[in-house]
């Protein structure tokens, strides 16, 4: 009961320097992330908003300053964007930060703790697994339209959040400093992973060499496009993108490829039965469906045919991770048993090879809706 007491009388003294409507009910634990903590403040007065209020993870984000200022500018530029479109509410449509009493959009603690205050958005829903093409779509159009939105801001106005995110440069020299220490004496055990990882390496890099030589366009990316940051409205038509901590300077693919790997395949992250590891491709041309259709004005030919690349980039990234994490002695991902972040590896890693062995597939269905949404804007009537 203590510990209680002193949580809520912590949870009053943060929310007092924030510049809330009407007066707390109640405060409880919220969802499922696993960076933040993140809690539900329910309004005593009913036409008063109810609040999520976030303690950042300032571990994992180490500059809040900069990170909040990321997330400041892209829903002012979302906001001011939508606000001309006729019908659009932008206030529903764009996350809305609530600022404090001293005008910044983060209070810090006496205790160093960093906190953020949203508004609820009243109504919506997420999903963890895409139950069928029609959600896949509305995801794609939520992501797509997030893109679209955000390709006339400078990515000069915006920091990197975490350097090197996507990096796959960056991942491999983690991955062979990883080897060559072998905290965990685990290298002798991994030769085929490694073999895998050596074998494509090059490949990998494809789409960093291109934004070097200046063929892509470095855009404001989501980073993070799990199917599971995107609300749904109750008809389940998108309504918000969330999760705005990894917004940054990116390239396209990466969004992409990260949300065709938690959006079309069907399997869990870390499935052992790696025979069950596949691609479903309804829900793949849902998502590209809605993607294209909102970004398909705006997007390059040569982004176009980097969708491929991003598909077989973020598995092997991610897998990459996971072994790497687990040569060094699983330091970073959380483990439920000893070889989890190894199981983690080699279902990212089939999955790898079944999206190359598919990829002439994938890569015409792209470029088939590309056509399509590009004779239905010629169609249109001017």
């Amino acid at each position: 009961m203590k510990d209680n007491t002193e949580a809520a009388s912590n949870f009053d003294n943060v929310l007092s320097h924030f510049a809330i409507e009407g007066r707390v009910a109640s405060i409880t634990p919220y969802g499922s992330g696993h960076i933040h903590d993140t809690y539900y403040v329910k309004n005593q007065a009913p036409t008063a908003p109810d609040y999520l209020l976030q303690r950042i993870n300032h571990h994992v984000f180490r500059n809040v300053p900069q990170l909040m200022q990321n997330i400041e500018q892209v829903t002012a530029h979302l906001r001011k964007k939508l606000d001309a479109v006729p019908g659009k509410q932008s206030d529903r449509e764009v996350l809305t930060l609530i600022p404090t009493h001293q005008h910044t959009m983060y209070h810090q603690d006496q205790v160093g703790n960093y906190w953020r205050l949203y508004l609820l958005l009243q109504g919506t829903r997420s999903y963890d697994v895409v139950e069928n093409a029609q959600q896949a779509y509305e995801g794609g159009k939520a992501f797509g339209r997030f893109q679209a939105l955000l390709a006339d801001m400078s990515v000069h106005l915006l920091h990197e959040s975490i350097p090197d995110f996507h990096n796959v440069e960056y991942r491999l020299k983690q991955f062979e400093t990883a080897l060559e220490k072998n905290m965990a004496g685990r290298v002798k055990e991994v030769q085929p992973e490694i073999q895998f990882v050596r074998q494509r390496a090059h490949a990998m890099a494809a789409i960093i060499r291109l934004g070097r030589e200046g063929s892509l366009p470095l855009r404001i990316t989501h980073n993070d496009t799990k199917f599971n940051n995107v609300l749904l409205d109750s008809q389940d038509k998108a309504q918000c993108v969330i999760d705005l901590d990894t917004v940054m300077p990116g390239f396209v693919a990466y969004d992409y490829g990260d949300a065709i790997r938690t959006t079309a395949v069907t399997t869990p992250e870390d499935e052992k039965d790696l025979r069950k590891i596949d691609i479903d491709l309804n829900l793949f041309r849902g998502f590209t469906q809605g993607f294209l259709e909102e970004t398909h004005h705006s997007l390059t030919g040569q982004e176009i045919n980097s969708l491929t690349l991003g598909i077989t980039l973020l598995p092997f990234i991610m897998g990459l991770r996971f072994l790497t994490d687990y040569i060094d002695g699983d330091n970073y991902y959380k483990v439920h048993f000893p070889a989890h972040n190894l199981q983690r590896c080699r279902a990212q890693f089939r999955l790898v090879e079944v999206l190359e062995d598919k990829s002439e597939v994938l890569q015409g269905i792209i470029e088939d809706i590309h056509a399509s949404c590009r004779q239905t804007v010629l169609q249109q009537p001017k």
